[in-house]
């Protein structure tokens, strides 16, 4: 796409509608609104605002580099750009559409040399309740009314990633911070890297990394999608911190070292770092023998070491492997009549199953056993070897220089029953890390959170409206249209706003938000328009209130 001409990034429909739009047509007004939660992930009530900035940076760069030819303006081949860059969009719109496709408004638009659109946005950062756009846009000079709209498509393209990315990694940074505050208050500042990206190889591009990427960042500092430091230094003007890691392995490197000689491999890492953090993959063949087995053997080099030894299975159902597969009961009375499985009774910390006696009329009963490394689970078995400490609020942590991270297949209601069970087992949440991928962040569309982008007004002139009308002789006074849409076969769920818009802050009632929720309020003047929150992010070419991830970071933590 970065060589791309812009006139071809959109719906292939677009290129007709200046001619469809009523004669006279002098000015286009849309937004881009957050519609409904219908496949959010749970606990998500609003949105977070995030992206704007870094979309029109990537939008103005396309037209920039590959339709205005900004760089090389003002020199002897001003007109062969102009004729190789419109030539190119005439014969390929003439040829998708079976016609001799006229290019004269195209062409204008490369004579004026840049974006006459005004684009406002809410504060980058901050939460959104449904049914409030984050971004209006309207052009600023009436003959390219249609440039509103020709960018919905490459709008909506490239923001709902983002902002999608940054709600759901906000949701997963509130739960976890619930139960740090619940179970280790002292180290709440660990939830900065509870949240690890490993998203990149499932993500469908490099550009979506990036966009997905940012918006987890927008939440956590610890990431594995290095895309993401460039991302932020060049659309977020970062200079400071972006994201950090540790050093790894991988499958391959396991293997190399061949299954029967796993223990010499763990202990050759530890020789090659002898420092710091390393994260050892556990899982290439039997993590329960790694746990049970050999580090046991390896427990007084792990102590003497100086950092910490990560174990990082991957494969299975992440709940049960790090929390044990048992069901959790409160006390031995609580355990289920004629249930076969093996449960763990939060009162005694002891593990029972079934017992069956009698030959005809079976009788069933429960007995205590000793449970499988299957039913401990990761953590507890990392507690029995290599202990730690107890909190004061009464939580178990493992000993600093051993710790757990798992990342497969988490997601936000996965990571909520992992912090729950351990809970449950008396353990601190922060004795997992989270590696949050692309199934998390890759299977989400546009619809997760109802995203849409919908003109609500336009302005004509009067001699449209009644060729007859005069006002003071002259023909062409600016009427304003107020527009929307309400699907009558819809139920009312893509009923869009009404003309003019702005949004404001309610406070008390049944608001969550001390600091004030924000409302829309349609139909208004310009000059209400011209109040409110939503802020001039670019306008003709030019960004204006810029922010930076540290900025962003800095609000989102004042409300989780």
């Amino acid at each position: 796409m970065n060589n791309m001409n812009p006139f071809l990034a959109t719906d292939g429909y677009k290129t007709g509608h200046h001619l469809m739009y009523p004669q006279n047509t002098t000015l286009v007004y849309s937004n881009f609104t957050p519609r409904n939660l219908k496949h959010a992930p749970k606990g998500v009530t609003s949105v977070i605002s995030f992206g704007q900035q870094m979309v029109m940076k990537q939008i103005k760069e396309m037209f920039d580099d590959n339709f205005f030819y900004t760089k090389n303006r003002g020199s002897e081949h001003d007109e062969y750009l102009k004729e190789t860059v419109c030539g190119e969009i005439k014969r390929e719109y003439s040829m998708y559409l079976g016609t001799d496709y006229d290019v004269s408004h195209i062409e204008a638009l490369w004579d004026l040399g840049y974006l006459p659109i005004k684009v406002k946005a809410l504060p980058e950062g901050t939460s959104v309740p449904i049914g409030v756009p984050v971004l209006t846009i309207y052009n600023t000079k009436p003959e390219f009314y249609w440039v509103t709209n020709f960018l919905e498509t490459l709008i909506s393209n490239l923001l709902w990633k983002p902002m999608t990315s940054a709600t759901i990694a906000h949701q997963y940074k509130k739960n976890l911070t619930n139960w740090v505050r619940k179970t280790d208050k002292a180290s709440e500042g660990f939830v900065n890297f509870q949240g690890h990206d490993f998203s990149m190889r499932g993500m469908d591009s490099v550009e979506a990394t990036i966009s997905s990427g940012l918006g987890h960042a927008t939440s956590f500092m610890g990431s594995d999608s290095l895309p993401v430091i460039y991302g932020a230094r060049k659309y977020y003007n970062e200079k400071d911190f972006v994201v950090g890691s540790v050093n790894a392995t991988e499958h391959s490197v396991m293997c190399a070292g061949d299954r029967g000689g796993e223990l010499e491999t763990f202990r050759y890492l530890m020789k090659q770092f002898p420092n710091g953090i390393l994260s050892i993959v556990s899982d290439t063949w039997d993590l329960w023998k790694v746990i049970t087995e050999y580090l046991p053997i390896l427990k007084d080099e792990i102590l003497k070491r100086d950092g910490k030894i990560v174990i990082r299975p991957d494969s299975g159902n992440p709940v049960d492997i790090i929390c044990g597969d048992v069901t959790v009961v409160e006390t031995e009375n609580s355990l289920p009549d004629f249930e076969t499985d093996t449960y763990y009774v939060k009162e005694t910390g002891k593990y029972y199953e079934t017992e069956t006696w009698g030959n005809h009329n079976r009788e069933y009963g429960w007995k205590e056993v000793n449970p499988t490394p299957q039913n401990i689970g990761v953590i507890e078995l990392l507690w029995d070897l290599f202990g730690g400490t107890i909190n004061d609020q009464g939580y178990k942590v493992l000993d600093s220089h051993i710790g757990a991270i798992y990342g497969d297949a988490i997601t936000v209601e996965r990571a909520e029953q992992i912090c729950e069970r351990l809970e449950v087992k008396g353990f601190a949440s922060t004795n997992i890390v989270l590696g949050i991928g692309s199934f998390t962040y890759q299977f989400n569309t546009r619809d997760t959170f109802g995203f849409a982008m919908k003109a609500t007004y336009v302005e004509l002139t009067r001699e449209l409206i009644d060729s007859n009308v005069y006002v003071d002789g002259i023909h062409n006074e600016i009427v304003g249209r107020e527009i929307f849409k309400d699907p009558i076969t819809d139920g009312g769920g893509k009923k869009s706003a009404k003309g003019l818009l702005t949004v404001e802050k309610q406070y008390g009632g049944n608001f969550s938000n001390s600091k004030g929720d924000y409302v829309l309020y349609d139909q208004v003047s310009w000059e209400h328009e011209n109040k409110g929150f939503l802020e001039t992010i670019f306008m003709d070419g030019v960004f204006y209130n810029e922010t930076t991830l540290t900025e962003i970071r800095n609000k989102l933590n004042t409300i989780v």
